[in-house]
């Protein structure tokens, strides 16, 4: 049908009737079409305008903080899962990040070495310094040490631990990122003749009380009970203002609420800072880490290395040497004497005599650490008398260790241990194994000395 009249009353039937074609220009038909694309190109340009912007904003404020696409991604998930270590709440940084930031790992940017890997110094964007410590390809121990480190020391926060900024799990390569301590390690300072000096007593007692609080947040206070087993100076590290924080704790074991110690037959850590129980029968507890501690104390006090530690006109280490001192009312003789002086005295008398608590033989005698800490502040005033220490049996030349097994009239050895006369097979092995540990910390003792001379 053709209608050549109006349309102003034309209307649509839904059924029925004609169907009605309306002829109309070709050029209005297609202006109507170029207006439709043209409205459709500015929506996609729009579009992808706001992408293309809020990508650029996003790159801006992730190079405000430091960041970058290549450098760390905020996955606070367990996406990444090495058996059963969860990567939860840690920033995982990208490779290529960590290797402009330590010019690709530069020889030049090597900190140290250890049983994990190298630790290389690095520089982020945004300026902020930091420590990478590279896993080994090839340790096994290395990896075993970073997912235990993960897992312990992303939960934890104080002011006298080390902060592990995040981790990088890429391809074949693990490495932890922490903030870098520009100070190094103490053991760098107090086994230093020149470094010594900027270590005057005030520092010493700062030094020694940050690690007490460290540890007791480990022990006592924080959301889980850590045992660091290997702590000693050079995993001490000190800021700029020579702050200690405890570092490495890829030895470090999670106790339950309700353990109190554990038994291993893999026994870590280093001699010389190992008490009796743990390096002989593989427990340790809460009580191992005090032992540590004590050792460490005596170290600071006297700025003498007790795995090398000898004295002039006797055989004895930095412990029997400080036990001997304080039976004979002595003990400022053990005073680092760059920082002696006589006002020191009574702060002396207390830390020697805590630090020779902390290294009783017996577990059970050893203060805790929230003791220790009371101890230290002269909040207990009045201190016990400590007990002979152990491993001391090396404290005797051969001949006086022979005669001290053959004299029925002596009921103590050296070593701090019951070793009567009588035929006690238990008490017999058990001296033994003491005087074993002790040859063996007199050998290293020796092999330091020979590497020093040459």
């Amino acid at each position: 049908m053709t209608w050549a009249g109006s349309l102003i009353d034309v209307q649509k039937f839904s059924d029925g009737g004609p169907d009605l074609y309306i002829r109309v220009a070709h050029s209005e038909l297609s202006d109507k079409q170029y207006w439709k694309a043209v409205t459709a190109a500015i929506v996609v340009v729009a579009f992808i305008s706001i992408l293309l912007c809020a990508h650029f904003m996003r790159k801006l404020f992730l190079k405000f903080r430091g960041e970058t696409d290549a450098g760390c991604s905020e996955e606070r998930t367990a996406k990444h899962n090495m058996h059963g270590v969860k990567l939860e709440a840690l920033p995982l940084f990208k490779f290529g990040m960590i290797s402009n930031a330590t010019k690709k790992f530069d020889t030049t940017n090597k900190l140290g070495q250890g049983g994990f890997g190298p630790v290389f110094k690095g520089k982020l964007p945004n300026g902020q310094e930091i420590a990478v410590k590279r896993l080994a390809r090839s340790s096994n121990q290395g990896l075993e040490e970073f997912m235990n480190e993960v897992e312990v020391i992303s939960r934890l926060q104080h002011r006298n631990l080390v902060r592990l900024l995040g981790c990088c799990v890429e391809h074949e390569e693990k490495m932890l990122v922490y903030e870098y301590m520009p100070n190094g390690s103490l053991d760098s300072y107090l086994f230093d003749s020149r470094k010594q000096l900027l270590l005057d007593w005030q520092t010493r007692i700062v030094v020694i009380e940050g690690i007490c609080r460290g540890l007791l947040y480990l022990h006592r206070d924080s959301r889980l009970r850590i045992i660091h087993r290997d702590l000693k100076a050079s995993n001490i590290l000190l800021d700029e203002e020579l702050n200690p924080k405890i570092s490495d704790f890829g030895m470090a074991r999670i106790f339950c609420c309700k353990e109190d110690q554990a038994n291993t037959t893999r026994v870590v850590g280093t001699y010389g800072y190992m008490p009796p129980e743990y390096a002989l029968r593989g427990i340790f507890s809460e009580k191992s880490d005090v032992y540590s501690f004590g050792v460490l104390l005596l170290e600071i006090l006297s700025g003498r290395r007790n795995t090398s530690f000898y004295h002039e006109d006797q055989q004895l280490f930095l412990i029997a040497y400080a036990w001997k001192l304080w039976n004979e009312d002595k003990i400022m003789n053990l005073v680092d004497p760059i920082i002696y002086d006589p006002r020191m005295e009574p702060d002396v008398v207390r830390y020697a005599n805590v630090g020779l608590l902390c290294v009783q033989e017996a577990a059970a005698d050893r203060p805790n650490t929230k003791t220790v800490l009371s101890m230290l502040s002269s909040e207990i005033v009045d201190l016990p008398r400590p007990k002979q220490p152990p491993f001391t049996a090396v404290q005797m030349s051969s001949s006086e260790s022979e005669c001290s097994q053959m004299s029925p009239n002596n009921s103590r050895a050296h070593s701090g241990i019951p070793v009567s006369a009588g035929s006690n097979p238990t008490l017999r092995r058990r001296r033994g194994r003491i005087l074993l540990v002790s040859s063996l910390l007199h050998i290293r003792l020796t092999m330091d000395e020979f590497l020093a001379l040459a």
